[in-house]
């Protein structure tokens, strides 16, 4: 049975070689050589990656792309994250470089440089748009201090992702029960804990409505927020017509309470996930899921 396209990119291999393209290829070439590869993955319109891209794009861009509006929506999207992830190793060995390639406005710039504990604990999200890894390591390298939850046992291409990140200097948890309540120790401690909400969880029993329809997206930052008593602060990533990547943010996001623990988990969640919406809609384009968050429309998407 051949490998899924999915299966290679996410192996070892895939991994240690871009990370080996982005330090000894120059931009002249490594740009145009992301685009040759954005476009490749594009044409593959069967495999599952090219397939959620699709899906996904369709859906933010209101679920009435023609089929040849949504194959360039497609295109630029992968060509965006195949110069991203070239940006990301091509940098990674010069801090002060990436650090010249970001631009932090006023607010995000506050939340990067908080204390490791404050007054009052902080739940920072963020969301999968632009090049949201660059920006952390480098703002990681720089002193920034949060618990950091991710994907519980990283396999594969995803070990070697995890072990690049972990030698910046962040402090890594896989999530699970255990960490969960770690993690709220830490917010009640007045510390910053730093989580995604836009990558599909199949798991999760909850479905929040993500631009208008139910999406397979978790709600644990809901959850940690509402039991620690803190708000939710979106942070976001644009990389804009100067080149560099621009870091922005929400203002907080109070939890409302409500005494169905439930109900409450899912209108906090979509209070959030409705303000991610807006980031993503200023950059359609840089927001690459390559798995599914709407899977049941999958079947409704031209071509």
């Amino acid at each position: 049975m051949p490998m899924d396209l999915q299966q290679v990119i996410n192996s070892p291999f895939a991994v240690s070689l871009a990370a080996l393209i982005g330090r000894i290829v120059p931009p002249g070439i490594g740009y145009p050589l992301c685009d040759l590869i954005g476009d490749q993955i594009a044409a593959r319109r069967a495999s599952k990656v090219t397939r959620a891209v699709r899906a996904n794009q369709w859906v933010i861009r209101g679920g009435n792309l023609e089929e040849g509006a949504l194959d360039r929506a497609v295109r630029e999207t992968l060509r965006s994250s195949a110069r991203d992830l070239y940006n990301l190793y091509h940098y990674l060995q010069n801090p002060r470089a990436m650090q010249r390639m970001i631009v932090l406005e006023p607010a995000a710039r506050e939340l990067v440089e908080r204390p490791e504990f404050s007054d009052c604990g902080l739940v920072l999200v963020g969301l999968h748009l632009s090049n949201f890894d660059f920006v952390v390591q480098s703002i990681a390298r720089g002193g920034f201090k949060a618990l950091v939850l991710t994907i519980p046992d990283p396999q594969g291409g995803r070990r070697v992702e995890y072990e690049i990140r972990r030698r910046t200097g962040m402090n890594l948890v896989p999530a699970s029960v255990g960490t969960l309540r770690q993690a709220v120790r830490h917010l009640e401690l007045g510390g910053t804990v730093l989580t995604g909400a836009d990558h599909p969880a199949p798991g999760s029993k909850h479905h929040p409505r993500f631009f208008g329809q139910p999406a397979f997206l978790p709600t644990h930052y809901a959850y940690l927020a509402s039991r620690a008593h803190v708000p939710v602060v979106i942070l976001a990533v644009t990389q804009q017509a100067d080149g560099k990547y621009h870091v922005g943010s929400s203002a907080p996001i109070e939890m409302d309470h409500d005494p169905d623990h439930e109900t409450g988990l899912l209108r906090n969640a979509e209070k959030v996930l409705e303000q991610a919406e807006d980031f993503i809609r200023l950059a359609p384009r840089q927001w690459n899921m390559p798995v599914p968050v709407w899977p049941e429309l999958q079947a409704k998407v031209p071509g």
